[in-house]
């Protein structure tokens, strides 16, 4: 499972509007940034209270990076 494909799942088991979840995977020279956008009325599920969710999804991302030997971010976009 490629992280785009892994943060697309995460983020679509949260939201409402799952068909609105777009994943874009940019390429760095060191860093991977997955960038993620949903519906508007979605964006504080995937931010949680005090952002809780969305750094366990970071977390997660990181550690599926690292088994790659890669490095990688997480941008929640509005």
């Amino acid at each position: 499972m490629s992280l785009e494909q892994l943060v697309r799942a995460m983020a679509e088991h949260l939201v409402d509007h799952p068909e609105s979840v777009d994943v874009k995977e940019v390429e760095g020279e060191k860093t991977t940034v997955i960038e993620l956008r949903v519906a508007p009325e979605d964006l504080g599920k995937v931010i949680g209270r005090e952002g809780r969710t969305a750094r366990a999804m970071r977390t997660i991302l990181a550690a599926a990076a690292i088994k790659d030997s890669k490095r990688a971010m997480l941008e929640i976009l509005e």
